[in-house]
């Protein structure tokens, strides 16, 4: 392909978790609304995500887990049984409208991402990063996983060597279970100590094959660059994929309601420039966590951005501040008194004086050091 796919659809805009819940907010929906107002998402980018068949999602996950997400949509009811066996029906993991249709239209969207990238290119599936996702168990909102379904999809058209970077505020624990010592496979997971789900620890290398990284609260920008330069460009040159799959979390951003992290958005967009340097002919970006409108709608939209050459900062022009004036936000204090920029600019402020901790500098010392996982022989 000659130029990055957007894939999304209109089924994020009006779906919701629950009045309560974090998922309440619109993400997608608003990255779709930001990159249009911007002009940087022509029709001719943007592909409309399939919602994958049930068959195609069992290429991971259970078939009696895939059936009791269709019967809990239909019925719009979670037995005792079902939160039991699946965690359906928990306050992490409610029951609404489009349990099953939801999820599976991001997962078709990485599915098809597979396919599209057999020949090389880049896609952008925002909706997708539900990293959480079990075998046969919903998991910290994700129902399924959709960036297992997209590295699968990609083995299954020919491509082995997979790197996965994972800069989302909670460790990848799903991912780690469903490629646990695949010697094709590199899993950087860059994720905030002692936050749920509380794996992914220094010590924990999957099987020979995964970096994690957890950092202490209040991680900046200055520590961010200092991980990326030293630590996840190396990694990723040094195993040469075939391919890169890069979640972007915007739960590490400093106004996120569910972490306490201090990144800007301007972290993950560096991150992602790291990685197009590289060269690999293939490139997956997903989107994953990220609980205030704004800063995910900001940061996402600013990933669309980069990939296709432009510069998110700068004011926007006022469509774009007209989407962004629209959203509201009850999470938390700068949620209900948002800043002007916020409504202005993609673009966060850069951290200009932040400071790199020794612990950071200390961990990145031992997984500097650590091999990378052996290549398979095939």
């Amino acid at each position: 392909m000659d130029t990055p796919i957007f894939i999304g659809h209109e089924i994020f805009r009006g779906s919701s978790y629950g009045r309560w819940h974090p998922l309440r907010v619109p993400r997608v929906s608003t990255v779709m609304d930001l990159s249009r107002a911007m002009g940087w998402l022509p029709d001719t980018q943007y592909i409309t995500s399939p919602r994958a068949k049930p068959k195609a999602l069992t290429g991971w996950h259970d078939p009696d887990y895939i059936a009791a997400l269709q019967r809990i949509e239909a019925e719009q009811h979670a037995t005792p049984d079902d939160l039991a066996r699946y965690d359906i029906g928990s306050v992490t993991n409610p029951v609404f409208g489009e349990i099953f249709r939801r999820p599976a239209t991001a997962a078709g969207g990485s599915i098809l991402a597979g396919e599209l990238l057999a020949g090389g290119g880049v896609i952008y599936n925002p909706a997708g990063g539900t990293h959480h996702g079990m075998r046969a168990r919903a998991n910290g909102f994700c129902y399924l996983n959709d960036p297992v379904l997209a590295m699968l999809s990609l083995r299954h058209h020919g491509v082995r060597r997979i790197a996965y970077i994972d800069i989302d505020a909670h460790h990848c624990d799903g991912v780690a279970e469903a490629f646990s010592g695949d010697a094709d496979c590199l899993m950087v997971s860059v994720h905030e100590e002692g936050l749920w789900p509380r794996t992914g620890v220094l010590e924990d290398d999957a099987g020979g094959n995964a970096v994690n990284l957890p950092v202490p609260r209040g991680f900046n920008d200055a520590e961010m660059a200092f991980v990326r330069e030293e630590l996840i460009l190396p990694k990723v040159a040094a195993f040469r994929p075939e391919a890169i799959v890069f979640l972007c979390g915007a739960d590490a951003v400093e106004e996120d309601p569910l972490a306490h992290l201090s990144l800007s958005n301007n972290a993950h967009w560096e991150i992602l420039r790291g990685l197009m340097d590289l060269g690999a002919p293939r490139l997956l970006v997903l989107g994953g966590g990220g609980y205030n409108p704004w800063t995910v709608g900001r940061l996402w939209t600013g990933i669309w951005g980069v990939l296709n050459g432009y510069d998110p900062a700068g004011t926007v022009p006022q469509a774009a501040q007209t989407v962004l004036r629209a959203l509201t936000f009850e999470g938390n204090r700068r949620g209900r008194n948002p800043p002007e920029h916020w409504f202005k600019t993609l673009r966060d402020a850069p951290q200009e004086d932040a400071e790199i901790s020794q612990a950071v500098l200390q961990r990145v010392a031992v997984l500097a050091r650590q091999p990378l996982p052996a290549r398979s022989l095939r």
